[in-house]
């Protein structure tokens, strides 16, 4: 059975400013623009009946479609660092998609996700990089962000044995409800919706 993972996909016109980012780091395996995401569950590796009943519950999910932006970048790992991302601007909507998922798991039966929620895209894996190399690659680009988007959907990707980034198969999509027009913070609404 392949890993799942619930996530936000990311625009076209988004990954491609992320890919511009890519680069400029010894040591660094970059992602696949193709594969830019944003994780809210991981689920793993679970049985048919658990990913079809996961699959039930997550298609009732009622929510609003909401504004994202994609800005500043960071990497985690402290003094051995293992990958690079860019952060998520903090949308409260996006906070309670993701914990609504987080229940509906822990009610399936799935274990509680050990790690805190941190909104990312990981832009790249690192393997025997310089803390140094990666503080300096840091510094050049630490002012990044992206026009902001709708998020109109989630969805349930799977990815098979690898090191890690992809590649990654959409299993089911989930669409969230259309907002009206008044909830943009600029007061239009933005209409960014096609997906790579």
């Amino acid at each position: 059975m392949p890993r799942l993972f619930t996530a936000l996909e990311i625009p076209r016109n988004a990954a491609m400013s992320l890919s511009l980012l890519r680069g400029g780091l010894p040591g660094a395996r970059w992602i696949d623009v193709e594969n830019y995401h944003i994780t809210l569950r991981f689920i793993g590796d679970v049985d048919g009946r658990t990913a079809d009943e996961v699959v039930d519950r997550l298609d009732r999910i009622d929510r609003p479609e909401f504004q994202l932006g994609i800005n500043g970048i960071g990497s985690f790992g402290g003094k051995k660092p293992h990958s690079v991302w860019a952060g998520v601007s903090p949308a409260p909507e996006m906070f309670a998609l993701q914990a609504e998922i987080e229940r509906i798991c822990q009610r399936i039966g799935l274990p509680p996700d050990p790690r805190k929620f941190t909104p990312h895209v990981t832009l790249a894996r690192l393997k025997s990089s310089r803390v140094d190399d990666v503080v300096h690659y840091l510094a050049g680009r630490g002012d990044f962000h992206t026009v902001p988007f709708t998020v109109c959907r989630f969805v349930l990707l799977s990815s098979r044995d690898s090191v890690g980034g992809g590649p990654y198969l959409t299993e089911e999509v989930f669409q969230l409800r259309e907002a009206p027009v008044a909830s943009s913070p600029v007061g239009q609404r933005v209409v960014e919706k096609s997906f790579i």
